[in-house]
């Protein structure tokens, strides 16, 4: 014992520069993990604290711990997942992973900010014993926020403004900036990336009215600019929650601090039930980020929508972003003929379009450029969903950035295997669901794929130098280079990777036309 006190002391004396075996001293405490094969895990570091009378409002950092902190255990945030409620508002965590070669110097940190469309999901979900990544010297950190009615509601009352899922992130890289050094991380070299909502959370974390917090961005399927994205403040919410536990009242506040009292478990599911974190057809979730109502003495995230903004932080930053080739695939694949037969495509745009009389030209402009005169078919309503959400919200919001002075931005598509939204993640890392129920023989063939070995380079050569190809590789055999002004060329991510230009330029050609006759009706919150 009298070893660690001293090992301990050593370490708070030359902090940022002591890590043996399992224990880390940072600012606010001792830390211990847990051993894995050649990394070294750290679960469940507590950053923040929810005001439990009120988790619908701010968080506030941890203030750190005397003893040593067993980080042996991941967290979540309540939810409902797969049906099941789970998780509790001791979540705001995060996980880091250490390869052992950070004891000889300072490595990249790339910082994962999980998806699932800000109702689900948590910091283990993709990035668990991320070894793939490790293998190429960065730290990886993957953090918890809150999502949901707890981490989404938008209110547009002081107490409960909006995105406090995404200032419990900026929580979370705050401490990261201040702690990262003392796991062997450099805290002037850290990339955030995320895929779906964990993209567009990377996306708005550029646009934000917080410090600059981080170096490089990978924004994988999160335009900021996609209509998915935001919802309006919504302060109907807590009345109808109110009334079904029993109380009725028109008073927000009374209503807001009664839903508080109740066992979260609960409210989250009827919070699904009522479809006010659930999609169908007709709906998506109305717990998402918004444009916030400005109070004084309150902290925003944003007050404005991104499409009216620069963004200062993107200035001389290196950026990668893209989306898969049939993103839409997970909504309409399964589908049946009744389904297409009957399918109105106010469905689709009334959640991001205002589609009432004055929309029924550009409505029949869209049916007839993607389906002619036949009826509307899946593979063609695939495609319009994918360039709709997610494919030219990617090109616009890449030269939004461009406009901004990012330094270079690499944009890619990702076709592979037909590619469906979030198919990339597997060849990423190691813990995905699909890893999971697969057999062995094909688990095998997922570890061992030239995509992953691909994939895993390019990001984490990117974290490195700001440059996903430094110079061509067996791999990878060319330069992949930024798009300009002028030129737009893109990685081309299938069974081979090849660089061309323009994607889906046609299309995208379309959508340019479609928004200056009509980007009239577009709904920015």
């Amino acid at each position: 014992m009298r070893s660690v006190l001293l090992l301990i002391a050593i370490c708070g004396i030359v902090q940022g520069l002591c890590r043996a075996d399992t224990l880390v001293s940072t600012k606010l405490g001792t830390i211990k993990g847990t051993s894995g094969d050649g990394f070294t895990r750290f679960l469940g570091i507590p950053y923040g604290l929810v005001d439990e009378s009120n988790p619908f409002g701010p968080s506030v950092p941890h203030p750190g711990f005397k003893e040593i902190f067993q980080a042996k255990e991941t967290k979540e945030c309540p939810q409902l997942f797969q049906g099941v409620p789970t998780g509790n508002f001791d979540c705001l965590t995060l996980d880091v992973y250490v390869p052992n070669t950070a004891n000889s110097r300072k490595l990249p940190v790339m910082v994962w900010i999980h998806g699932g469309a800000w109702i689900s999901l948590s910091s283990s979900t993709q990035a668990r014993d991320p070894v793939s990544l490790l293998k190429h010297d960065v730290i990886i950190v993957s953090i918890n926020y809150r999502v949901g009615l707890y981490g989404f509601l938008c209110l547009d009352i002081p107490e409960v403004p909006g995105n406090q899922g995404l200032k419990d992130q900026t929580l979370a890289l705050r401490w990261i900036k201040n702690n990262i050094a003392a796991f062997g991380g450099d805290d002037e070299n850290i990339t955030l990336f995320g895929d779906s909502a964990g993209g567009m959370s990377v996306n708005m974390h550029l646009y934000s009215l917080n410090e600059k917090l981080f170096d490089k961005a990978i924004i994988q399927s999160g335009p900021a600019l996609s209509y998915w994205m935001m919802v309006k403040s919504n302060d109907t919410i807590p009345l109808i929650l109110a009334a079904e536990f029993g109380l009725k009242t028109t008073n927000l506040k009374e209503a807001l601090r009664f839903i508080s009292t109740v066992d979260p478990h609960q409210l989250v599911a009827k919070a699904f039930e009522l479809k006010i974190t659930s999609s169908t057809d007709n709906n998506q979730p109305l717990t998402k980020p918004c444009v916030e109502k400005e109070f004084e003495g309150v902290d925003h995230f944003i007050t404005e929508h991104p499409m009216n903004l620069k963004s200062s932080k993107a200035r001389e930053m290196p950026i990668i972003i893209g989306h898969t080739r049939r993103e839409f695939h997970f909504q309409y694949d399964t589908r049946d003929e009744e389904f297409f037969d009957a399918f109105d495509l106010k469905t689709l745009f009334k959640l991001g379009f205002y589609v009432e009389n004055d929309m029924e030209d550009a409505l029949n402009t869209v049916k007839h450029f993607y389906f002619g005169d036949e009826k509307i078919s899946k593979e063609e309503l695939i495609k319009l969903g994918t360039d709709l959400v997610f494919g030219h919200s990617t090109q616009r919001m890449a030269n939004q950035l461009l406009e901004s002075g990012a330094e270079n931005i690499f944009r890619f598509v990702y076709t592979y295997e037909n590619a469906s939204h979030a198919d990339e993640l597997p060849y990423i890392f190691d813990q995905t669901r699909r890893f999971f129920e697969s057999s062995d023989e094909e688990k095998l063939a997922l570890m061992q794929s030239p995509m992953r070995a691909r994939l895993t380079l390019l990001w984490t050569n990117f974290a490195k130098y700001g440059n996903p190809t430094p110079k061509p590789t067996e791999l990878v055999p060319f330069i992949w280079t930024p798009i300009t002004k002028t030129t737009q060329p893109y990685l081309n991510m299938d069974s081979e990777f090849t660089l061309s230009s323009r994607p889906d330029h046609s299309r995208m050609a379309f959508w340019d036309l479609f928004y200056k006759l009509y980007g009239k009706y577009q709904m920015w919150y």
